[in-house]
């Protein structure tokens, strides 16, 4: 089976960018994979190319490229088959709009999978009939603005498949979404074998990871990390992870620290990439989100023998962690339930050990050999349906493309009267 992938960048670093080289190279070893990436910036990809895997570009942004002079000209030109609500938009231009259509035309592919939705889009619109399309959700459809929201539930109906990383996240898209004929398949991210031994359980350390975001509630990690400290002083806590360009985050989090008189209990270690060396260090994880896509920092925490804190946010942990057995989940913000369940652990040497060991059997499930199988899988009951293709695959491609049509022309009469306006403004 010859299957290709469609990326955004795959010479950046990313966790879409990660799960596709892992699943890609997985499937290598039973296939002809290759993935192509719309931009390159760099010699080499950043996190390595997979083994097995054929790599090309289709706009190379690197000064030294032949080209780039006309190239970066080019993309004065704002796309218009790339969907304004992806957050990418800004990137995409006229140029990606003709290259993508260009490639995804001659593309000599039994499948053809897009990671982000703009790709999707495209796959929708522009893959010649025959191929399997499928589009895959890395985030959520809850998270999606309104204006691309509307896009997928116009456009993915040309889709034959739309995979998402958590059962939660597939409901979503059956019950809010019209796409008749479109399979919804969740199929989690895959977390490989970490090459070290695991966690002891004896390190009095507390580790979570991620952006320093605000969506992470590290503020609710560290108010509740207070409480232990209180009682457990030789415990600590080590916070990992890059903030934004402005530092604002950052700053706010080592200024709660100061104003809890935690300076050498808690420690914002910055980024670590990867993170495999550092969950062994520990003896439990933290996850304090208040919003997750999946929650890969879990599955590694796990895949280490550390079990994990969590809180009960709408897609994710609960699909993960078995509540009590290979790890703890908390009501959603609640400080207080979030110190009782990490001191739980703390004092309770035997429980913090044995969870450790079922955490440690439990996230094997992520492992990349199972999650490819299912891919594989899904891909092969698509290609034997003839869903890429054939009458039914024509009378859906009118279809959706006479739906598409009536988009395209408000977004036609939007943009004209939006003209209007600013020229009357002028």
């Amino acid at each position: 089976m010859h299957i290709s992938f469609l990326l955004h960048n795959a010479y950046g670093i990313g966790g879409t960018i990660r799960t596709t080289f892992t699943l890609a190279g997985t499937l290598a070893e039973q296939h002809d994979v290759e993935i192509v990436s719309v931009f390159r910036h760099r010699d080499e990809p950043k996190l390595g190319a997979p083994a097995g895997v054929r790599m090309s570009h289709l706009v190379d942004l690197r000064k030294s490229s032949p080209g780039y002079e006309g190239a970066a000209a080019d993309h004065a030109r704002p796309a218009s088959v790339f969907p304004r609500g992806d957050t990418r938009h800004h990137q995409y231009s006229r140029l990606t709009d003709s290259r993508i259509e260009s490639c995804l035309g001659a593309l000599d592919a039994d499948v053809v999978v897009g990671t982000r939705p703009g790709l999707n889009v495209h796959i929708s619109r522009q893959a010649r009939r025959g191929p399997v399309r499928v589009g895959q959700e890395h985030l959520t459809l809850e998270s999606h603005g309104y204006r691309l929201r509307r896009e997928i539930s116009h456009r993915y109906g040309l889709l034959d498949a739309v995979t998402t990383v958590t059962e939660a996240d597939a409901r979503d898209y059956r019950t809010r979404l019209r796409l008749p004929g479109v399979r919804i398949e969740a199929i989690p991210n895959s977390v490989p074998e970490p090459a070290g031994p695991p966690a002891d359980g004896d390190a009095r350390w507390i580790v979570a990871a991620g952006r320093l975001h605000r969506v992470k509630r590290y503020d609710v990690l560290i108010r509740a990390f207070a409480e232990i400290a209180a009682v457990r002083p030789e415990w600590r806590l080590r916070i990992y992870g890059a903030g934004d360009a402005s530092g604002n985050e950052r700053q706010s989090l080592g200024a709660l620290v100061d104003e809890l008189g935690l300076r050498e209990r808690v420690f914002l270690m910055g980024s670590v990439d990867p993170m495999e060396a550092e969950w062994p260090k520990s003896s439990i994880a933290a996850v304090t989100s208040e919003r997750e896509s999946f929650g890969m920092t879990i599955v590694e925490a796990m895949r280490c023998g550390v079990p994990v804190v969590a809180t009960d946010c709408p897609h994710g942990p609960a699909e993960i962690i078995d509540d009590g057995t290979d790890g703890r989940l908390v009501p959603l913000g609640d400080t207080g339930a979030f110190a009782k369940a990490l001191l739980g652990l703390i004092d309770d040497d035997a429980l913090r050990h044995r969870m450790g060991r079922a955490a440690l059997i439990s996230a094997a499930r992520f492992d990349p050999a199972p999650i490819a199988e299912r891919h594989e899988r899904l891909f092969t009951e698509l290609a034997a349906r003839g869903q890429g293709g054939g009458s039914r695959g024509v009378l859906r491609t009118a279809l959706h493309r006479s739906r598409g049509g009536v988009l395209d022309g408000a977004y036609a009469l939007r943009d004209k009267a939006a003209g209007v306006i600013r020229r009357k403004q002028a």
